[in-house]
């Protein structure tokens, strides 16, 4: 029997592939959550070659994360995920790449959306470790509950103006399609990851998995954000 390809590669897994010149690479950068309290820090890019995008930040998350020793969030009914626990030595959280935005002038990520006390009772895994799609949909039933924790602290003037419309437009657009040309592209061709407009590729599907296609036509993956201006 042969071996399955991986349905998820770290960047740095893909020798092949580099971020194309003019583009931010934002690995080491910081993660700030809505309250812009730090998260941590942007450790690697999990990229789904199907479509020929990044989809996920892997997140090395702040000992603050650690600290709170909130047990994990995960959709009770489903039995796969029933023994979910965060163990010593997990320490890194996947974001989808349409829940954060960029501040390029400052060279960190922040979340509009997703509080320290989500974050924190997210499921946890090691630095490296493979990602398949029980996992995937864990981490979308927890951050799709941010909007239970909802900060009371006051905004902070020059990222939270007008958080409350930003919040409740990104909510309406989490119902629409993604087109074809906003997409995060990860491309072999010229050994660059082009963080704009291509086309995704056809492939067969993988076993049960839902469609990749499908699946990261969601609006939690819309890179639009990281695209250059």
């Amino acid at each position: 029997m042969g071996i399955k390809e991986k349905h998820l590669y770290y960047l740095n897994e893909l020798s092949e592939y580099k971020i194309e010149d003019g583009y931010p690479d934002i690995r080491g950068w910081v993660v700030k959550d809505a309250n812009l309290r730090n998260v941590g820090s942007v450790k690697n890019l999990l990229v789904n070659k199907r479509v020929e995008k990044v989809v996920y930040l892997d997140i090395e998350v702040d000992a603050t994360i650690i600290d709170a020793e909130h047990d994990p969030y995960h959709n009770h009914t489903n039995t796969r995920l029933k023994e979910f626990v965060n163990e010593k030595g997990e320490n890194h959280i996947i974001i989808p790449i349409g829940l954060v935005d960029i501040n390029m002038a400052e060279d960190y990520i922040f979340t509009m959306t997703i509080d320290h006390t989500t974050f924190a009772s997210t499921k946890r895994i090691r630095e490296n470790s493979a990602i398949d799609r029980s996992y995937e949909n864990a981490i979308l039933d927890s951050y799709n509950r941010r909007f239970v924790h909802q900060p009371k602290t006051k905004p902070i003037e020059r990222e939270m103006e007008n958080a409350e419309l930003y919040k409740q437009e990104r909510r309406e657009n989490f119902k629409e399609p993604i087109s074809d040309n906003d997409a995060t592209i990860v491309s072999s061709e010229g050994n660059e990851v082009n963080w704009f407009n291509a086309k995704n590729e056809t492939i067969d599907g993988e076993g049960d998995l839902e469609e990749d296609e499908s699946f990261y036509g969601r609006k939690e993956f819309d890179d639009s954000k990281f695209r250059k201006k």
